[in-house]
């Protein structure tokens, strides 16, 4: 399974993925990004934005943002 979370430090939404994914033993990588939005280049090419969290589900096709809307794939996918 490659699971890629982008995530920033400290944030706190990126942290309730981070707990999700665990819970459920997901294999996963995180990509740790800039503070500045304005140098999440490699976020916005991945997922057409920059804000974080950001999950890439490869074995799926997914790429995904938004804590909530990932939290809500998470469970429908792997719980």
């Amino acid at each position: 399974m490659t699971m890629t979370l982008y995530r920033l430090e400290g944030c706190p939404y990126c942290e309730l993925v981070v707990d999700r994914i665990e819970e459920l033993d997901i294999d996963y990588e995180s990509v740790w990004v800039e503070g500045l939005h304005s140098r999440r280049n490699e976020v916005a090419r991945i997922s057409g934005q920059r804000q974080v969290p950001v999950v890439v589900d490869e074995d799926r096709g997914i790429t995904m943002a938004e804590s909530e809307r990932i939290l809500e794939y998470l469970d429908q996918s792997y719980a």
